[in-house]
C-alpha cells in the first residue's frame, strides 16, 4: 500500500504542508529480490527532499514522498501507481526498481505525469514524460568487459543472469561486444528470481571452464550465489552489473580481488561532490544508517532532477516538461548530470570489492 513519508520541513505548520504539498510517488523495494535496496533509497530521497523543501519547495510547493512498494509482481506495482495518478493523489513518479516494473508502471502511467528512474537499465524504452538517469549496457559494462579482457586476459565468458527484460538485453548487447572482441562465450544461463540452490548451476559454470563470468543477478539472488561461490572454492574474475555496498555486505565482503561491480555511483568515491553527500547522509541519518549505494544514490538524484525539470518547464504537465527536458542538469555526488534525449550519457566507475569495500579501478 502507499505510505506518505513527510521529510521534516521547517518551519511550515504540518497543515499548510499537508494541504499545499506537492505529492511524489517513491517506487523502490521494500520486499522480494531486491528489498535490500529499499532502506538507503528511502534515506536518499528524503534527503533530497529535505533539501529541495530547504530551497523552497517545487513550483512553491513542498514535496512529500508517498512510498510505493517496488518491490511486488509488476502488474501489482503498476496498478497501484496508476490509480494513484489517475485520482490526482500524487503528482509525479521517481523511483529506482527492476526494469519490468518500470515497463508496466510507463504503460501504467499513460504520461498522466512525469516519470524519473534512477537505476542503470537496458536502453530504449522512452515515452512521454519519462526521463533516465542510470547507465545503458555499453555505458555500465563495456568498460569492465574491456578491463578484464585486457588487464586479466579474459577471453572465455560466462554469462549468468535473472530471467527478465534488464539481463536479457544486457546479456545482448555483452554478446556482441565480445563477439566483436573476438572473444569466445561459453554458456548463458537465465534463472528465476528466488533461487536457492545454485550447486548444480555451479557445476555447469565449472565444466566450462570460463575465464571471467558477466553477473546480471540482482538483489538476493546475487548475494546467494556469490556466496555459493565462494563456498565451492571458485575464484575467476565477476563482472556484476548490479553489485553495490549492501549486496557487498549481505556476501559477506571479499578478500579473492576476483569480483568486481559496474555502477555509476560508488560510496568510496573521492569527489567533493561525494564526500559531500556522504557528510549529508551521515548527519541527516546517524552513522548507523543503511549503507550510501548506487541504488540509493540514484533516488537522490531523481527527486533533484524532477524539481529540476518543474522548476525548468514552470509545471510538471508531461508535454511542457518533455518540451524543455534536453538540457536540464543536477549536481551530485556523480558530478554534473544533464539530460540528452531524456537520458544522462555517463559512464560507470569499475569497482573491486576489497573487503566491505569498492576499490575503483577504472
Amino acid at each position: 500500500m502507499a505510505e506518505a513519508i513527510t521529510p521534516v520541513i521547517e518551519p511550515l505548520e504540518a497543515e499548510l504542508i499537508r494541504s499545499g504539498a506537492l505529492r511524489v510517488g517513491l517506487v523502490v523495494p521494500v520486499s522480494g529480490v531486491l528489498g535490500l535496496v529499499g532502506p538507503c533509497a528511502i534515506n536518499c530521497a528524503i534527503l533530497a527532499a529535505d533539501e529541495v523543501n530547504l530551497a523552497g519547495g517545487v513550483l512553491g510547493r513542498p514535496v512529500e514522498l508517498v512510498l510505493i512498494d517496488g518491490g511486488r509482481p509488476a502488474a501489482q506495482v503498476a496498478a497501484e501507481v496508476g490509480d494513484l495518478a489517475g485520482s490526482g493523489a500524487i503528482d509525479a513518479v521517481v523511483g529506482t526498481h527492476g526494469s519490468d516494473v518500470r515497463i508496466a508502471v510507463v504503460r501504467a502511467l499513460a504520461g498522466r505525469v512525469p516519470f524519473v528512474y534512477a537505476p542503470p537499465y537496458e536502453g530504449g524504452g522512452h515515452s512521454p514524460g519519462v526521463y533516465f538517469l542510470g547507465e545503458t549496457p555499453g555505458r555500465q559494462l563495456r568498460p569492465g568487459l574491456d578491463w578484464l579482457i585486457d588487464r586479466r586476459r579474459a577471453r572465455r565468458w560466462f554469462l549468468l543472469g535473472n530471467d527478465y527484460v534488464w539481463p536479457h538485453l544486457v546479456h545482448d548487447a555483452a554478446r556482441r561486444h565480445l563477439t566483436a572482441r573476438n572473444v569466445t562465450i561459453v554458456g548463458e544461463r537465465f534463472v528465476p528470481y528466488g533461487v536457492r540452490d545454485f550447486a548444480p548451476l555451479l557445476e555447469r559454470l565449472a565444466a566450462s571452464r570460463p575465464d571471467a563470468v558477466l553477473l546480471s543477478l540482482i538483489g538476493s539472488d546475487l548475494v546467494t550465489f556469490n556466496r555459493a561461490f565462494s563456498a565451492a572454492g571458485l575464484s575467476w574474475p565477476r563482472l556484476c552489473g548490479a553489485l553495490e555496498e549492501h549486496g557487498l555486505l549481505g556476501i559477506g565482503g571479499d578478500a579473492t580481488g576476483e569480483l568486481y561491480g559496474a555502477m555509476g555511483y560508488f560510496a568510496s568515491l573521492v569527489t567533493d561532490d561525494s564526500l559531500s553527500l556522504g557528510e549529508r547522509y551521515i548527519r541527516r541519518f546517524g552513522a548507523g544508517a543503511p549503507l550510501l549505494n548506487g541504488h540509493g544514490q540514484g533516488c537522490y538524484e531523481a527527486v533533484l532532477m524532477l524539481a529540476a525539470l518543474g522548476s525548468r518547464a514552470g509545471t510538471l504537465a508531461v508535454p511542457a516538461v518533455d518540451a524543455i527536458a534536453d538540457g536540464t542538469s543536477i549536481v551530485t555526488a556523480r558530478g554534473r548530470l544533464t539530460l540528452q534525449d531524456r537520458g544522462v550519457r555517463r559512464r560507470a566507475h569499475i569497482g573491486r570489492a576489497d573487503g566491505l569495500d569498492f576499490d575503483i579501478v577504472h
